[in-house]
């Protein structure tokens, strides 16, 4: 378990202040039923998907599109370092980062699919139910669960199989009580790669699960 204690607070990234003014205007249209998937309400998917064309990172977007000031920030940045050191505690494997006011926590290749499989796997089971319990004890945060693959296969391929991975670890969640408003679940499928794909190693690090936790906007707005 890795966990990387980064307090960055974009509030000066004129760029991000444009995306979230674009992200908000459309979100009011946007639609993301996907079948047999356990997708919220929350718009961090929809600024995350935005910003994420910028950074390179749909979960890393999210976080940055929930950014929140003031004293709530204060609060919810300390809520967010006790439950990351939780986390690392309980979700062995996983990798823990704290990102602005957010978490990110990436499963890798393996952790909880067999390869070229979207059925969770019984050894990674625990670590859903972990988390869930985290979610359970702190109430006022959103998740974003992202899938990721490697470029094996067509682009079309990669992309619904991110989505399904992304959509049943999203259901899992479900299952074990978190709300159904606080989950999206989006698929990226070989579009953010964080390795190159020309080796097994490469393509073992692209092939993951991020999940960004963001405070929710009841929390940003007390």
């Amino acid at each position: 378990m890795q966990v990387t204690a980064r307090r960055s607070w974009y509030r000066g990234d004129m760029v991000v202040g444009a995306l979230l003014a674009l992200t908000l205007t459309a979100c009011a249209s946007l639609s993301r039923k996907e079948k047999g998937a356990a997708i919220g309400a929350a718009a961090g998917g929809v600024v995350g998907g935005v910003i994420g064309n910028q950074t390179g990172s749909t979960a890393r977007g999210a976080i940055i599109g929930a950014v929140v000031g003031g004293a709530a920030g204060a609060i919810i940045g300390h809520q967010m370092d006790q439950q990351a050191k939780e986390l690392q505690q309980n979700i062995p494997g996983a990798t823990v980062s704290r990102v602005g006011e957010g978490i990110a926590v990436t499963f890798a290749s393996g952790l909880l699919f067999d390869f070229d499989s979207d059925v969770v796997r019984a050894a990674a089971a625990q670590n859903l139910r972990n988390l869930a319990a985290s979610l359970e004890k702190y109430p006022n945060t959103d998740l974003l669960i992202v899938g990721h693959t490697d470029a094996v296969g067509t682009s079309e391929y990669n992309q619904a199989l991110s989505q399904r991975r992304a959509a049943a670890a999203a259901n899992y969640l479900s299952g074990q009580g978190v709300a159904l408003a606080r989950l999206q679940a989006v698929g990226r499928g070989e579009t953010e790669p964080i390795a190159a794909n020309d080796t097994e190693a490469g393509r073992q690090l692209n092939r993951r699960v991020e999940i960004a936790i963001y405070a929710s906007a009841a929390a940003r707005n007390p």
